[in-house]
């Protein structure tokens, strides 16, 4: 969320910011509800300093101020709601670094890593071999749950289980503290990190009018909410956490997209990577965490691309975004693995987040959030790209280890 006070300072160019990540805010709006709460206020204010001066024998006059101020309040808390729900739509200030664009379509690829591979047989895209290597099924869990649902099996569970373990395994080496979080969460923890007002049609919802708990659809809520309203030690470097969780997803408005396969599913396991550290270091911070999702690919043997996300394809809370995007044979483009967000202050300014700068002063941290492996879409990388002529899978030297040394994954 943003200041309150910068948006009354700066409304022209908080609107313009709001216009070009494609959010329809009305800041006036704002202003002018702010304005009158205010003047309010200075109503209450005078109203209660009149009360006080009046002698004990002026007790009616005492009285019919007091209820003045009381009839205010109501009025001053109505529009103080009003304003602060508009307040919550309007979405975070862009970095001056982040390209403008109206959608997707003027995304900047920033780099390219790697050569596609080219087959010298007609490659399978990775349902057929999920089927064929018993890997995936789709049906059973289209008829249990629904569309967008699967089973991994098999050696298709094994290879998560092994990209779990080598994903883990070097973020701790990197300083990474390991989190397994709840995901089930309150609707202040979904406010707290962006997700609502703006992405509330994305979220599920868990027995409504008893529990009023939504899950998850990543662990950057739960992982924001570790440090809610405390003062962190941020140091001399930011404060990092791993957490793996499994993510559901609505998925609303994405029918007739991705309906084949696991590319877009609506309950998935993944490493989610976040930062805690101070604004004077959090584009460094931003390298640092895209650096790592890079690290984690070229292990893994993809050609991929670094994208800079444009400013009508950011959410709420980012102030900038970069994607790296794999190469999928069978699709003949880069699809998104991984996604890394600078959101500056806004989530820590909702969840109440703060650090104690070098001159005692206390401000709200920086939070940075990066997939380090969503498993679907790593899968399906995986499988496609590692694909033979035989119908077998070569399994990336990395993830051996984690699969007792096997080298391929062989039809059955």
């Amino acid at each position: 969320m943003l200041d309150l006070k910068f948006i009354v300072e700066n409304a022209q160019a908080v609107q313009d910011n709001a216009n070009k990540k494609n959010f329809k805010v009305d800041v006036s709006k704002v202003i002018e509800l702010d304005t009158k709460r205010r003047a309010l206020l200075t109503k209450m204010e005078e109203t209660r300093a009149a009360q006080k001066k009046l002698g004990k024998d002026q007790i009616d006059e005492a009285k019919k101020l007091k209820a003045e101020v009381q009839a205010l309040e109501p009025e001053v808390e109505k529009i103080t709601t009003e304003m602060m729900a508009l307040a919550a739509q309007i979405p975070n200030m862009l970095l001056s670094s982040t390209p403008a664009g109206k959608d997707g379509s003027e995304n900047v690829v920033a780099r390219k890593i790697g050569t596609p591979r080219k087959f010298d047989f007609e490659p399978l895209d990775h349902t057929e071999l999920g089927k064929s290597l018993n890997l995936l099924e789709l049906e059973k869990a289209a008829e249990m749950s629904g569309a967008r649902f699967y089973y991994l099996k098999n050696e298709g569970a094994l290879l998560e289980l092994a990209l779990i373990q080598f994903v883990i395994s070097k973020l701790v080496s990197k300083g990474f503290s390991p989190i397994i979080p709840p995901v089930l969460v309150k609707e202040n923890a979904m406010y707290a990190t962006g997700f609502f007002p703006a992405d509330k049609n994305e979220i599920y919802s868990v027995n409504p009018g008893e529990d009023e708990l939504f899950l998850v659809g990543t662990a950057e809520v739960p992982l924001t909410m570790l440090h809610a309203n405390e003062v962190v030690n941020i140091g001399e470097k930011p404060l990092r956490y791993c957490g793996f969780s499994t993510c559901f997803r609505r998925e609303a408005g994405s029918y007739g997209k991705d309906t084949k396969g696991i590319i877009r599913v609506h309950q998935f396991d993944k490493i989610e990577m976040f930062s805690f550290c101070d604004p004077a270091t959090s584009e460094k911070e931003h390298e640092f965490l895209v650096s790592i999702e890079e690290e984690i690919v070229q292990k893994l043997g993809f050609a991929y691309q670094v994208v800079n996300i444009c400013s009508g394809d950011l959410g709420a809370p980012a102030a900038k975004k970069f994607d790296i995007e794999a190469w999928i044979p069978t699709q003949g483009t880069y699809r998104e693995i991984t996604s890394c967000s600078n959101c500056t202050t806004y989530q820590a300014r909702r969840a109440g987040i703060k650090y104690q700068n070098t001159e005692g002063k206390k401000e709200f941290v920086h939070t940075l959030n990066g997939t380090a492996c969503a498993m679907p879409r790593m899968i399906v990388s995986i499988l496609e790209n590692n694909q033979n002529a035989d119908g077998s899978i070569t399994i990336p030297e990395v993830l051996r280890p984690f699969m007792g040394g096997k080298d391929k994954i062989v039809p059955k």
